[in-house]
């Protein structure tokens, strides 16, 4: 291909992987340069180090980038950090970067504890204790934005707000929109506040770390999410449908990229691609 676009878990950028991250990076670039039968991927990275730094390697190659994006950043109701790697065939001349972030928790900051538009746009008032993302040195910096560049992050209640209560009988109006019982919080499974953007959805119902499924009203009260309001939030249109058990449709959500992150990319991409030479 001309480019390529993989996408993978914030914990392959952790330390105890740099060695092997750096592998994978030199199987893209080089990759008719492939492992033995009998090669272990150490040996392999070493053999892939020589190549790279020889000049007689002429097979195919790549030009290889990578970054950390945050889903909230390009406008999903949802802090999902997830590493991004794009790989440019190296005869194809186009420049590229990764897409400038669209969205900033600063926006939001200053959408909702300076000018208040939020909760106005929501017709609510305003909460009487505010989240710890609001601290004074937040709120400086919120204040100090005189011109923002950027649009506010989204919430949850951004993406749901107009979707009926989920019942157990379901909707006939919505589809995958069906109450589910059971939700309860305990230490380090505290579900996802309305007002802020989601948890990172994970590919699990129950005694999923921190409750990423489920949301907290401004009760204190909690919920799980619909399958309708976890593809809201990670930006699938309405018009998705999602078959077999809730269980088995929040597994497949939980495992998905953001559609309008995996968009924001992968246009980037094509319009490079679109321009080059």
């Amino acid at each position: 291909p001309r480019a390529f676009i993989v996408e993978n878990v914030k914990g392959l950028l952790r330390q105890s992987f740099a060695t092997y991250f750096e592998y994978i990076l030199l199987r893209l670039e080089m990759p008719e340069l492939t492992r033995k039968e009998t090669e272990s991927w150490d040996e392999h990275l070493k053999r892939l180090e020589g190549a790279k730094s020889s000049t007689s390697y002429d097979g195919l190659q790549y030009r290889v980038f990578f970054r950390l994006l945050n889903s909230a950043d390009y406008g999903v109701p949802q802090t999902r950090e997830r590493v991004f790697i794009v790989g440019f065939r190296s005869d194809v001349r186009s420049e590229w970067h990764f897409p400038d972030a669209t969205h900033s928790r600063s926006a939001l900051v200053f959408d909702q504890w300076v000018s208040g538009e939020y909760w106005a746009r929501h017709g609510l008032d305003a909460p009487p204790v505010k989240p710890r993302m609001a601290s004074d040195r937040a709120l400086a910096e919120a204040r100090n934005l005189t011109m923002l560049n950027t649009a506010r992050w989204r919430t949850v209640r951004d993406a749901i707000s107009d979707l009926p209560t989920p019942t157990e009988s379901g909707s006939d109006e919505v589809e995958n929109h069906i109450y589910r019982p059971g939700a309860r919080v305990y230490k380090g499974h505290t579900g996802s506040p309305l007002d802020l953007p989601s948890k990172t959805l994970k590919a699990g119902v129950h005694g999923v770390p921190g409750g990423e499924n489920m949301l907290v009203r401004r009760d204190g009260s909690v919920r799980y999410y619909s399958a309708r309001e976890a593809a809201r939030i990670q930006t699938f249109p309405d018009e998705w449908h999602f078959a077999g058990a809730w269980s088995e449709t929040m597994r497949q959500l939980g495992n998905a990229v953001p559609v309008d992150l995996a968009h924001a990319v992968a246009r980037s991409v094509a319009d490079a691609l679109t321009g080059a030479s």
